[in-house]
């Protein structure tokens, strides 16, 4: 099996016990791996290039189907796997997010991460929402599915899917733990969907000890998960991991051994020895979240685990088992004279220098600091430094530890145990054949050497003897009980607490308000109001939004709002939209900040707009030149417009007027018809859209119809009809607006064909206009041609026709003239047929021939 390749304290060791086992001739009895050489093995990290281990948290959101199987063991913290989001309500102001947790069932959520800060889920059960998250003005809830295999889809998600039929009854997710997280949008709490993060408790786990049918004392059965329990013992992890966790008959992680393989007797020994209760909490605790997956390998898994633990793991004729790090009692001593003089001998009192260490750093992963990794207490041996004579020192990821007085227990094993430097390969006589396994501690008894404890690393019998008999081969690092003896180093976790809020700004200095007025260059008048206010200091302020209204509607939502940047430089915002002349008004101010934070509304401030009247061009074309490419003239109507920027315009339109903050319309009402195909990236596409709103003093209606159809980067067509009335009574000024516009637009590659027919009428107090306008455009290479048709007529002035064409013909159905011609910015009569010509000066192209009808003279020049 790949994953179980030995690793052993050291490179020579490790070189040779991986010959040995591949290629050697001696039989392979057991071997012990990591346990105490841990710090030794990061030491060679760049030449063992280990693989990514499984950790205990995940800090980013993963997304997309095809991605590994997790199972979350222990105390973790994760962002999950984002599968589906929906928006629904009023604006699509509420966005349900289902975000896996687990590919397995889990004991529950303990908290969440918001604003920089644990939040737990309380108060009131919502049916369809679950719990919401705590101490926050933002509306965000929690609905947790365990993952249970007979749970059911979610009524909430199917009811309120957006279109309908995108979560059904067959979303069950039988098996996997999912949350639902409703953010609720808002401008001043929640200005987009919760980036959610969770602490969980993981899976419960099955624990042989409380198992009456395994010789355990409890209710526990392998077979029924509903009496498993929640538990951080990384030995019952490792247990279930080696077993296989199950859905049903489907394994999502592990490596799927019997149970036979796996003596229960050790592994009792092992998880006993984490539960000791050691200063506060158990000796050993983990937490991982397990993977399985293409390029993933069980040991991935696995090692985290005993890593957590200080473990050794054993696989011999007896089966695979961890031996959790603790002092061990001896099991055998053997003196000089049980060596074989006739094998091979090595023992050293010194370890390489690339295995030594005399300063060791190392990482854990704190829930208080939202599962990063978090530095431990550096740990430097004053004295191991002087001898060594350089500095030697190693990084020790424990990614499956989340706490930190396990993190720095484990990080003083592996420190001391690099300095007991002792290490043979002896073989020793046959009696102790039973007792010589791998993992355990032995005593060699020297006259020579003095008394040293081992751990056998390997265990290797030789061939028969002469009389049925094999010698025992054993590779042995030193240890000692001082390995587990506790130091000063001490790591500090973060400290939790949030610091206090900062003395933030909360409303303008100085803020006023004052009558203005523009003169165009026309000599028309333009009211406005001027709002000032003193340099803002405080750097979380982002903007200012500045509402104002006639007098009379205050006490409503006002007509406009005024978005002003809140840099120190900027301290006047002029207002020009809508405001009459000659009024009283109000103004207010709301402050917005970067993080959001809650502001009030500052108090009305009054103001008397002063005198300014408006002359005919602000009648004529009120606002049309919004929806110009390219003006021909300054009465020419908005033709020459792209129709998709057309139904883009009319849609943004439609969706100020659903809005919730269209202050002006308090009830609004649309509707939405599309018929839609989709064949690849090929699309066909009809919307029908009506939208109908009204308010103090206002009334909308428009009526949008689009047909768009598309093979991408090759051609597209789009027809438009819209229809848009307006009517308004502000104050006693009421204004009507009509727009109507009908059009067609193919393009393919560089070749681009439109025809537009649009009309308008306006009426205001001052005066009424009505225009009409057909254009068509061809355009080829960035060159276009255009001919157009404008009618316009003025209430109180002139109405007018206009011709855009470079000619003119007439024609009877049989024959045809083009009788004018529009070239090079002339205008020319190209042929006429005329009975009389009243005129003064009839000229030659050239000017040499002049016939001068009022003066009666016909010169001819050269």
């Amino acid at each position: 099996m790949g994953f179980l390749v030995p690793l052993f304290l050291s490179v020579g060791s490790l070189i040779t016990g991986a010959v040995s086992l591949l290629g050697g001739s001696t039989i392979l009895a057991g071997l012990a791996r990591f346990g105490l050489g841990l710090a030794a093995k990061y030491a060679l990290g760049a030449l063992l290039a280990p693989k990514q281990q499984a950790q205990a948290s995940q800090l980013d959101t993963t997304y997309g189907e095809d991605l590994a199987r997790t199972v979350a063991l222990g105390m973790v913290g994760t962002a999950g796997q984002l599968i589906y989001r929906n928006a629904y309500s009023s604006g699509n102001r509420r966005v349900q997010d289902v975000r896996i947790l687990s590919h397995f069932r889990i004991t529950g959520i303990t908290r969440v991460r918001v604003e920089g800060e644990w939040k737990t889920l309380g108060g009131a059960e919502n049916p369809d929402l679950g719990f919401r998250v705590q101490g926050i003005d933002a509306e965000i809830w929690v609905k947790l599915y365990t993952g249970r295999l007979d749970q059911v889809a979610d009524p909430n998600l199917i009811e309120e899917s957006n279109p309908p039929g995108r979560w059904t009854s067959a979303h069950r997710g039988a098996g996997i733990a999912y949350a639902i997280v409703t953010s609720i949008l808002d401008r001043e709490h929640l200005t987009q969907p919760w980036d959610a993060f969770f602490e969980i408790e993981g899976a419960p786990l099955y624990d042989w000890r409380l198992d009456d049918t395994a010789g355990g004392d409890g209710n526990h059965r392998w077979n029924d998960q509903d009496t498993w329990e929640f538990s951080e013992n990384p030995m019952l992890m490792a247990y279930a991991l080696e077993r296989g966790i199950f859905n049903g008959t489907e394994m999502m992680v592990g490596k799927g051994a019997n149970a036979s393989r796996l003596p229960l007797a050790n592994w009792s020994q092992a998880a006993n020895i984490c539960d000791e209760l050691v200063g506060t909490g158990a000796r050993y605790s983990a937490a991982i979240i397990a993977a399985a997956g293409s390029g993933i390998t069980h040991d991935q898994n696995l090692q985290p685990l005993l890593e957590a633990s200080a473990s050794s793991w054993v696989e011999d004729a007896g089966g695979e088992y961890p031996i959790a790090g603790a002092a061990q009692s001896i099991v055998l001593t053997f003196t000089d004279d049980d060596i074989m003089v006739d094998e091979a001998f090595r023992y050293s009192t010194k370890r390489t220098k690339s295995e030594l260490i005399n300063t060791l750093a190392g990482t854990y992963l704190e829930p208080d600091n939202f599962y990063e990794q978090t530095p431990l207490a550096v740990r430097i041996d004053d004295l191991a430094l002087s001898v060594d004579g350089e500095r030697l020192a190693v990084s020790v990821p424990y990614s499956a530890v989340n706490r930190s007085e396990v993190a720095d227990r484990l990080a003083d094993i592996a420190f001391k145990a690099s300095r007991y430097q002792g290490n043979a390969e002896i073989t020793i006589h046959p009696k102790f054949l039973a007792d010589a396994n791998a993992g355990r501690w032995i005593e060699w008894d020297s006259a020579e050497y003095g008394t040293v404890t081992f751990q056998i690393l390997e265990k290797r019998l030789g061939p028969l003897g002469e009389k049925g008999a094999r010698n025992i081969t054993l590779t042995l690092q030193e240890v000692s009980d001082g390995i587990f003896d506790p130091t000063a180093y001490e790591t500090a976790p973060p400290d939790a607490v949030v610091p206090g809020a900062g003395d933030y700004q909360s409303e303008l200095i100085n803020f006023q308000v004052n009558g203005i007025v523009s003169t165009a260059s026309t000599g028309s008048k333009r009211a406005g109001i001027r709002a000032s206010w003193n340099a803002i200091e405080d750097v979380t302020i982002a903007f200012v939004d500045i509402e104002y209204g006639p007098i009379a509607a205050t006490g409503n939502v006002p007509t406009e709002t005024a978005h002003s940047s809140a840099l120190a430089i900027e301290t006047v915002q002029d207002m020009w939209e809508g405001i009459m002349s000659s009024s009283l008004w109000a103004v207010r101010y709301k402050l917005r900040s970067s993080p959001p934070r809650t502001f009030f509304q500052s108090d009305w401030f009054e103001v008397d707009t002063l005198e300014a009247r408006l002359g005919d061009d602000d009648v004529y074309l009120p606002g049309m030149v919004d929806q110009i490419n390219q003006a021909t003239a300054d009465q020419l109507a908005p033709l020459n417009v792209n129709i998709r920027d057309v139904i883009e315009d009319a849609r943004r339109v439609a969706r100020e007027a659903s809005n919730q903050d269209a202050g002006q319309f308090l009830d609004r009402v649309s509707s939405l018809t599309q018929v839609k195909s989709v064949y690849g990236q090929i699309t066909a596409d009809y919307q029908l859209l009506v939208t109908a709103a009204t308010g103090p003093g206002s009334a909308l209606v428009q009526r949008l119809e689009t047909l768009e159809v598309a093979l991408p980067g090759l051609a597209s067509v789009s027809a438009l009809n819209s229809i848009g009335l307006v009517a308004t009574d502000v104050d006693g000024h009421i204004t009507g607006v009509g727009t109507s516009v009908s059009g067609l637009q193919a393009t393919v590659a560089n070749f681009s064909a439109s025809s537009l027919f649009r009309t308008a009428v306006v009426a205001t107090e001052a005066g009424a206009l009505s225009t009409v306008g057909i254009s068509v455009a061809a355009t080829a290479g960035g060159a276009t041609s255009q001919a157009a048709l404008l009618l316009s007529a003025l209430a109180g002035g002139d109405s007018m026709l206009g011709l855009v064409a470079s000619k003119v013909y007439i024609t009877d159905g049989a024959n045809s003239e083009n009788p004018f011609v529009f070239s090079g910015g002339v205008a020319r009569l190209n042929v006429a047929n005329i009975g009389t010509v009243t005129a003064g000066i009839l000229q030659s192209t050239d000017g040499k021939v002049v016939f001068n009808l009022a003066n009666k003279t016909l010169i001819f020049s050269e």
